[in-house]
């Protein structure tokens, strides 16, 4: 995004100290280690290893890196396991696609010190916090995470935003008469059943972002989401709101013609759907602009800590950020790389138009959001 701007950052002997105490864990000492038989659990830069070059190796003597939770057509992440698996030889093992945020953090407590435990995480913003919070992430700093902006990373480093974008409605013009863009349009009677998310705010990165958006359309703020959950509770009573979540599948077949969804992967059914004769609309509503941005962590008991290590290295080099680009989504380092000529500009031009500058809730609002989602969604929503 255009306003992000690179901050310094002042490391203290903090992160020398806690080097000391993380432990080794996963694919063995021959593995996970260095000429100076240092562990790449322990490692918090890559220099901490040895330089790049020495996590390379290591890396490529892993050979594999568990990844959970990553669709091939979820922000372009087809394109970046691909391009990682050529440039390194590692072998990327995706598993659960579809599955949500609450998911990767159940499958890092339940398989804790086995091998086949997640090595690296995309959460949503209020469940990196939650899995920082029960120390479940492992400290790393990627070589350009200065140029993370501010407010976009953990002052620890345990998580670092890496891409993201803004809440959008999303509708299939062949099917909807004139497409809602705004929330207070979504209420109109008109849209009876039509008005779907994408998976339930508790698990759900993008539908918990909707009922934020929800939230502030409504007189709510980062502080007080209660207006957006009762902005769906009043879209269940006049039966608008349909429990069926979105999917290309359910959007080709009428099941979900109006979708709440990040704006890159509404702007991706634009495209993908065409062929198949959806008119796919999008806008960023302005009544409710909502943006986050997905966290990228490593799991503190990663089974190929180097790896995992050298994965967020290239997710955050220009060529990962440039992929993201391409898959619609806004990459955390886009000012910087706007600064330096590194940025695909063709891709950047298609994104989504959006006015004005996006502003983020602080963790602690994040985290009272969350708490006031899980004690009022289910009964007066879902039902």
């Amino acid at each position: 995004m255009p306003e992000f701007l690179p901050r310094s950052v002042v490391i203290a002997g903090g992160l020398v100290a806690t080097t000391l105490v993380l432990s080794a864990c996963g694919a063995g000492p021959d593995a996970s280690t260095n000429a100076d038989g240092e562990s790449a659990a322990t490692a918090i830069t890559a220099e901490d290893f040895g330089g790049m070059d020495a996590l390379v190796k290591a890396a490529k003597a892993e050979g594999t890196l568990n990844a959970i939770a990553l669709p091939r057509d979820w922000a372009n992440y087809g394109a970046l396991i691909d391009g990682f698996e050529k440039k390194y030889g590692i072998k990327v093992k995706v598993e659960n696609p579809d599955g949500a945020s609450q998911d990767e953090l159940n499958a890092v407590t339940s398989r804790k010190g086995k091998d086949t435990a997640p090595d690296v995480l995309d959460l949503g913003s209020s469940f990196a916090y939650t899995a920082a919070q029960k120390n479940l992430l492992a400290q790393y700093m990627v070589t350009d995470f200065i140029d993370i902006p501010d407010g976009q990373k953990d002052t620890m480093s345990r998580w670092y935003h890496g891409y993201g974008g803004y809440i959008s409605i999303g509708c299939d013009a062949h099917r909807v008469k004139t497409c809602p863009t705004t929330f207070k349009d979504l209420l109109k009677p008109e849209y009876k059943g039509q008005v779907a998310l994408n998976g339930d705010p508790n698990k759900s990165g993008s539908a918990f972002g909707s009922v934020y958006a929800a939230a502030l359309a409504n007189g709510g703020s980062f502080d007080y989401i209660q207006p957006g959950i009762d902005f769906f509770t009043k879209l269940r009573k006049n039966g608008n709101y349909t429990p069926v979540q979105s999917t290309g599948a359910t959007i080709v077949k009428g099941r979900t013609p109006i979708v709440l969804d990040w704006d890159y992967l509404n702007a991706r059914y634009t495209d993908k759907l065409k062929s198949r004769g959806v008119d796919w609309q999008v806008a960023v509503p302005e009544d409710g602009k909502f943006s986050e941005f997905y966290s990228q962590a490593i799991n503190e008991n990663a089974p190929h800590p180097a790896a995992a290590r050298l994965w967020q290295e290239y997710l955050y080099s220009a060529e990962g950020q440039n992929l993201w680009l391409k898959g619609y989504a806004r990459p955390a380092l886009m000012a910087a790389m706007e600064k330096d000529g590194t940025i695909d500009k063709t891709a950047a031009a298609k994104l989504p138009k959006v006015s004005g500058t996006p502003s983020f809730p602080s963790e602690a609002q994040l985290g009272h959001a969350k708490d006031d989602i899980a004690q009022g969604w289910g009964k007066p929503v879902s039902r």
